[in-house]
């Protein structure tokens, strides 16, 4: 079912999960106007903290009321790790604010990955030894 035939209205939830923060932003289906965002450093104390799934749960569940009222049913998910030459997996708090949204009575569309991948930029970090 298309937007036109249900009446819902949907966007895209873009999720930046680094080790050290998460950060929810949440457009209109084309990406051009953002509707609400929110980082873990608005929710917990400690930096610490900041990327923790408990701290992405609590975003999402802020994030999707504000959505709500919004008029939005849906959410396309777009996760997003720190990439380019350093790590390529997202941090602890992507799925723990997949999993928030779904519960929050939100509908979840498709989830892609859009971690930048290098074509021969810059040059790694040497390995650490320890």
């Amino acid at each position: 079912m298309s937007e036109s035939e249900t009446g819902d209205k949907w966007g895209i939830a873009h999720v930046h999960a680094s080790f050290n923060n998460t950060l929810i932003t949440v457009t209109d289906i084309t990406g051009a106007e953002t509707i609400v965002k929110s980082s873990g450093g608005s929710v917990v104390k400690q930096n610490r903290d900041e990327a923790s799934p408990y701290a992405a749960m609590q975003m999402a569940e802020s994030v999707a009321d504000q959505i709500k009222a919004a008029g939005i049913a849906g959410l396309h998910v777009r996760v997003r790790g720190p990439g380019g030459n350093g790590n390529k997996s997202p941090g602890p708090g992507a799925q723990a604010t997949i999993r928030a949204l779904a519960r929050a009575g939100l509908e979840i569309g498709r989830i892609e990955d859009v971690t930048p991948i290098p074509h021969d930029g810059t040059r790694a970090p040497k390995n650490s030894r320890l």
